[in-house]
């Protein structure tokens, strides 16, 4: 099942040293120009496609604008077939991250 995780308690695990696997669904270009500390980049138009290819963690969050196609790209993980881990949506998605973000 997926789990929403408020921003507050994603940075707070970032800050402790407990960041999950942060996955950015949004397209290279809004990537590039910002992103959660730690984030690696997996646009939803080749997450379909490219699921295989990944290395997933026991324990991801899923990024995106506003926190909607995130939690379909949650679910597509959660479904595949060698996840078997804890995964949530950043409730909100980058609309709600008031937080500092890395950038290139």
């Amino acid at each position: 099942m997926v789990d929403d995780i408020e921003p507050k308690d994603l940075k707070q695990r970032i800050d402790n040293g407990d960041a999950p696997q942060i996955i950015d669904i949004r397209n290279p270009e809004s990537f590039e120009e910002g992103r959660i500390p730690g984030a690696e980049n997996v646009p939803f138009g080749e997450l379909t496609e490219s699921i295989d290819e990944y290395e997933w963690s026991d324990d991801i969050v899923v990024a995106c604008p506003i926190g909607q196609s995130s939690k379909q790209a949650a679910r597509l993980i959660e479904s595949y077939e060698g996840f078997d881990g804890k995964i949530a949506n950043l409730e909100g998605g980058y609309r709600d991250w008031d937080y500092e973000l890395e950038d290139s």
